[in-house]
């Protein structure tokens, strides 16, 4: 996708335009963002699970009493169903990111649906719980999406601060120093527990931020935790 093709269909789409720009998202759309409690930050984690890099993160978390919500895509499910059931019993939230990650700029309503569906319904399978939150891929939000999390029973969830975690320039300095140049209390972290669909390597360096930035939010105060304990502002977008 060229960069021209991709302002076409922004403008031409305002919806993903305002979901994807994060100042306007954040003061916007307060409930897609995510924004909580002023007293607590929840801490996301995208496109796993990875069975060379996750183990790693739950290993981190256990060791500093968190839990997290960890999107997760279908596919990668699929292919480690154990993990998935690890990541559920150490008491973090579950929640769908796709089947593929690819964005949903450009897809129909048929094929936004059934790729939300699959996702959902593998994870509940595997799980035997029904997800509650959907995070698109690259933070697109089409109105196909949001109709299709709706009859799913989804809640799109974005983010309020990320850590550009997936790039090769990344080191665990950098991606701290890019959460919190945003965080407040109340927001909600992007971070990547894989690079399945980022630099290969890149998700040491989030490895090596997380400790830090908990120990940022422990110093101002703030509760880590999920989602689901999140206390959110008054919601927007319904």
């Amino acid at each position: 996708m060229t960069s021209l093709t991709t302002a076409a269909a922004l403008l031409t789409h305002p919806f993903p335009a305002t979901t994807t720009f994060g100042p306007v998202r954040n003061r916007l759309l307060p409930g897609l963002a995510a924004r909580g409690a002023p007293d607590h930050v929840a801490l996301t984690f995208d496109d796993g699970p990875d069975p060379d890099s996750t183990p790693r993160f739950l290993e981190l978390l256990a060791a500093r009493g968190v839990q997290a919500t960890f999107f997760l895509l279908g596919s990668m499910a699929e292919r480690a169903p154990g993990l998935v059931r690890e990541i559920q019993a150490a008491g973090h939230e579950i929640a769908v990111h796709g089947w593929h990650h690819r964005s949903l700029l450009f897809r129909g309503p048929r094929a936004t649906y059934q790729d939300l569906a699959r996702a959902r319904d593998c994870l509940a399978e595997l799980t035997g719980e029904e997800p509650q939150l959907f995070r698109p891929p690259y933070g697109v939000m089409t109105t196909a999406a949001h109709l299709s999390a709706r009859r799913l029973g989804l809640r799109p969830t974005l983010w309020t601060s990320w850590g550009e975690d997936w790039t090769a320039r990344a080191t665990a300095t950098s991606v701290l120093k890019q959460v919190t140049k945003d965080l407040r209390g109340g927001g909600t972290i992007l971070l990547h527990d894989t690079d399945c669909t980022a630099k290969p390597g890149s998700w040491h360096s989030t490895l090596g931020a997380v400790p830090m930035l908990l120990d940022h939010c422990e110093e101002r105060g703030w509760k880590v935790g999920p989602l689901r304990e999140h206390e959110r502002a008054p919601r927007l977008l319904n």
